[in-house]
């Protein structure tokens, strides 16, 4: 549940079928020991293949089996943070695992990457590449910090992100946490070697200690603002706790009582939304999904095909669709809505769910061309027969998508 690597093992699928009993044997003894929750499959080479395979077992409704982005996978798998953290593992093991946690902790896990390698954005080489870093950094901290990091299971790679903490500081937090076990209370933070009143100050709101002594560690409320709740809690003669299950105890405090020279309205409002929903996550709920069943490669789709893909990139002349065939499609920018789109990233972004028609399949080329629209003229593939006699002539136009790939390039 932390994220620790227990076990690993090999499976064959694509031999023969006694190999391929022994890992149905293999999948359904680990599933069980190990009480499996949830299964994390990669979506590069043999990912479709193994997705089937596995919903082909008859596993428990209840343990989701979720295609994963894998990008980076391995470039984390051969990086500094990886050996560190597994330097007796194989890479394809280091691999695996950043696939595993990706799915329990997306941010977590892919904070341990340099943000250009994930593949999202377009002309990364072209610009000041400081300032470039400095910018993914900033936006990698704001992602941090909104979320917030639990302090008893976050790596030093996340950890360094949190305002007012940096690589050493996060070091300092998990050698701590090693040598002397789980934080208890936010205050034990100050215990952490070079970690001074002003790093606290600034950290310590964006830090969570589950099950700690002070139920609001949990939650974002800053230390600072702690005896402003415990003042509310004992003018209604009740505890902290109750305060956070009660609705209608919170309904009874009147905010305007509290306000000082140091703590206005806005902060007692932030106040009362936390204790509505202490350490509540506020991304959005995690959901399943799943590719067309039967179109597993590129050979599977034909033009007029309509089926459900997640955004992968967006550029400035469209986005990049993957459907589940190892080869992401092209949603050209006259192809993402009925309406005119002056900006992709105005109409789709990254990781969104999306339905798409296939307009057209390059094999030789290996692209595939896309549309969002609600209802998309597909023709065939180029190279595929055609009866010329019954076409009606037509005027000739230009190969949009050719074009944009063209532009891709430069």
């Amino acid at each position: 549940r932390q994220g620790k690597l227990l076990h690993t093992d090999i499976i064959f699928l694509q031999q023969s079928d006694r190999q391929t009993q022994e890992a149905e044997k293999k999948i359904r003894e680990l599933v069980s020991r190990f009480e499996i929750e949830a299964i994390a499959v990669g979506n590069g080479t043999g990912g479709r293949e193994t997705e089937a395979f596995l919903r082909s077992l008859g596993l428990p409704a209840s343990i989701p089996i979720v295609m994963v982005n894998e990008s980076g996978a391995s470039i984390y798998s051969a990086s500094e943070a990886a050996r560190e953290e597994f330097p007796d593992q194989d890479l394809t093991v280091r691999g695996a695992v950043s696939i595993g946690r990706r799915l329990m902790d997306p941010l977590a896990e892919l904070v341990k990457l340099d943000p250009k390698s994930i593949g999202v954005g377009q002309y990364q080489h072209d610009v000041d590449q400081k300032a470039l870093k400095r910018s993914l950094d900033d936006v990698v901290e704001s992602c941090v910090n909104a979320v917030g990091v639990e302090v008893n299971t976050a790596s030093r790679q996340l950890l360094s992100y949190v305002s007012g903490l940096g690589p050493q500081l996060a070091a300092n937090i998990v050698a701590w946490r090693n040598e002397n076990g789980p934080f208890k209370s936010r205050t034990e933070l100050k215990k952490v070697p070079r970690l001074g009143p002003k790093a606290f100050e600034q950290c310590a709101g964006f830090l969570r200690i589950r099950d700690g002594k002070n139920p609001l560690d949990a939650s974002a409320v800053h230390p600072e603002s702690y005896p402003i709740v415990d003042q509310m809690a004992r003018d209604l003669g009740c505890t902290v706790q109750d305060l956070m299950r009660d609705a209608e105890l919170r309904a009874k405090i009147d905010l305007n009582r509290y306000i000082t020279d140091k703590v206005g309205l806005p902060t007692l409002t932030d106040i009362m939304n936390e204790l509505a929903k202490p350490g509540r996550d506020p991304r959005e709920k995690f959901e399943t999904f799943s590719f067309a069943e039967g179109i597993n490669k590129i050979e599977d789709l034909k033009p007029g095909m309509r089926v459900p893909g997640i955004v992968t990139n967006v550029t400035a002349f469209g986005a990049f669709v993957d459907i589940g065939v190892h080869q992401d499609g092209l949603v050209h920018i006259s192809q993402l809505s009925d309406q005119f789109v002056r900006n992709p990233a105005d109409v789709v972004k990254v990781h969104q769910k999306v339905m798409v028609t296939v307009l057209e399949v390059d094999l030789p080329r290996r692209r595939i061309a896309l549309s969002m629209k609600s209802s998309p003229e597909a023709g065939p593939a180029r190279g595929a027969p055609r009866d010329r006699k019954a076409e009606a002539p037509r005027p000739r136009k230009s190969n949009w998508f050719t074009e944009a790939l063209k532009a891709a390039k430069k």
